[in-house]
């Protein structure tokens, strides 16, 4: 992804140093958020990853979306909110074209409006806002919660195999997992207090883990750093609100909104700590919050999110 603000291509963008000797760049960058400039404001986006649903995955839509907000408006002004909405399913067999409108160029706060586009029909509506930074003596902060450093945590991958070698577990649930440990996901994850996959008893709507990209980033535009944690934030996002309902097999779960609030700088290649709780599900949708903490204390990122989820009404028996 070429520097927001910059032309969109291919590679490092203007000022961004080349990777330490040894290191790949994220995929993340030359792949998932890069992309085609076809006009000054229309932008297309192809598919790096498709979750087993085979639906389009929220956080590509949102990172891409930002992605092609971000190039309309200068390289001072910063990204520090954006709401979206989910209008239609999108398809992963087609790419998405991006259509972005420059809303409104203030002296301090510029807002874009993005349309994502399949089909010819709308699949997703954006507005994200930009600032000129500002100081100011008003700072506050929640204080970041004491949970093990990631360097003491297994992975994603490492917990899979370990519940892989349970003589015990179900071939259904075994063949589940398998698929999930072969997807490429481009992040790195480190649950905090990892689930036990083989109970059904109802959970606090609460989840700690530790996530960043895969691969290197390096110290760039800050709007390049916002643009990949659009993308990691949605993913096991809304699944916080299933916790206390496990003993329930999911029928249809997709997102119907998305919102984040960007407060600090941050590396989106280092490790930060993603707090998610559920406040309320109810009326098949559920309710979920999440902050992400760099690992000095510092909140860097606020979001929320409504999601439709349908289970079927018998709970479902034990995956032993």
């Amino acid at each position: 992804m070429a520097a927001p603000g910059g032309s969109a291509g291919a590679g490092a963008g203007p000022g961004q140093p080349p990777p330490p000797p040894g290191d790949l760049r994220s995929v993340l960058i030359t792949s998932v958020l890069n992309l085609e400039r076809l006009e000054l404001d229309l932008f297309r986006g192809r598919h790096h990853w498709v979750p087993a649903t085979q639906r389009l995955f929220g956080g590509q839509i949102v990172g891409q979306a930002l992605v092609a907000a971000a190039h309309a408006v200068s390289r001072d002004e910063q990204v520090h909110s954006l709401h979206c909405y989910f209008v239609r399913t999108g398809d992963p067999k087609v790419p998405v074209l991006y259509e972005v409108e420059r809303t409104r160029t203030g002296k301090s706060f510029s807002v874009r409006s993005v349309k994502a586009i399949q089909h010819g029909q709308p699949i997703f509506t954006c507005q994200a806002s930009f600032q000129l930074s500002q100081a100011s003596p008003v700072q506050h902060q929640f204080t970041m919660p004491t949970v093990p450093p990631p360097e003491e945590l297994l992975t994603q991958e490492e917990l899979i195999q370990k519940f892989l070698q349970n003589p015990n577990l179900a071939e259904r649930y075994r063949k589940h997992l398998n698929k999930i440990q072969a997807e490429d996901v481009p992040i790195d994850i480190k649950p905090v207090n990892p689930p036990d996959i083989f109970s059904l008893e109802p959970q606090e709507p609460k989840q700690l883990f530790w996530v960043r990209a895969r691969g290197y980033i390096g110290e760039t535009d800050m709007k390049v750093h916002c643009c990949v944690a659009a993308y990691i934030s949605d993913y096991a996002f809304l699944g916080t609100a299933l916790l206390p309902h496990r003993q329930y097999r999911i029928k249809f779960m997709v997102s119907l909104d998305h919102s984040m609030w960007f407060h600090a700088p941050f590396r989106a290649d280092h490790w930060m700590l993603y707090e998610c709780e559920s406040p309320w599900a109810g009326g098949c949708r559920g309710l979920v919050q999440g902050r992400l903490w760099r690992r000095d204390g510092v909140l860097a990122v606020t979001c929320a999110q409504e999601g439709v989820i349908r289970v079927e009404q018998t709970p479902h028996q034990s995956k032993l």
